[in-house]
């Protein structure tokens, strides 16, 4: 692994016998690729259908709660409180963009995907395969 500061570098790495894209920013800044999560599993899986998820929108609050301090809560409460109306969707790009969250990234391009810190990765994963949360 290439480790550059305060460039990014692109690598794939294998975790359970899944070839994943990594984004590493700066040194301590570690993303797995979600895009890659779900090509590796068999089904009609989103990352928005996750993202609209009450659970989802918790967790990735107290995280963001935890390590950043410009996260805008005020947009995050109103996020948060239309998660679970049929007719909520929200982008990666968006939610990034309206709350300024750092746990996740959408990436266009050559090494293009959404990407997510690597506990709320595991996080995800999980959603999309109780099998990976037991095995890890």
């Amino acid at each position: 692994m290439r480790v550059v500061i305060a460039l990014r570098c692109h690598e794939k790495t294998t975790i359970f016998n899944l070839k994943l894209n990594f984004l590493l920013i700066f040194i301590l800044k570690f993303y797995l690729c979600l895009t890659d999560m779900l090509k590796a599993k068999d089904g009609e899986f989103f990352i928005t259908d996750w993202l609209r998820n009450r659970n989802t929108l918790e967790y990735i609050g107290i995280w963001e709660q935890v390590y950043n301090p410009n996260f805008n809560y005020g947009e995050f409460a109103t996020i948060k409180s239309q998660s679970g109306l049929n007719n909520f969707k929200i982008s990666i790009k968006e939610f990034v963009e309206r709350t300024h969250a750092i746990s996740l990234q959408a990436k266009a391009g050559r090494y293009g995907g959404t990407y997510a810190q690597k506990d709320v990765a595991f996080e995800f994963a999980s959603w999309v395969s109780p099998q990976f949360k037991l095995s890890s």
